[in-house]
């Protein structure tokens, strides 16, 4: 997660300068807050629904891909 962050920056940073980034995350910090207090329950239940929605399709990509990937032997750790 941190790396798609970071890859967001450096392709927002890259159209435009860090002045105008400032600027925007400043927008955003006070603007985001006041929405979500205004339309909470609006939010949460969408929130709820893309949250099951993301749990279903990880359950998939688990059972297609990361079910088939190969996994070596336990490795037993010394104290």
């Amino acid at each position: 997660m941190v790396i798609a962050g970071l890859w967001l920056l450096s392709v927002l940073g890259s159209c435009c300068n860090l002045l105008t980034l400032v600027y925007i995350v400043f927008v955003v910090l006070h603007t985001v807050p006041v929405l979500y207090e205004k339309y909470e329950d609006q939010i949460d239940t969408y929130g709820e629904k893309g949250w099951v929605e993301i749990k279903k399709q990880y359950a998939v990509f688990d059972e297609k891909v990361l079910s088939k990937v190969p996994r070596g032997p336990a490795k037993d750790k010394k104290h």
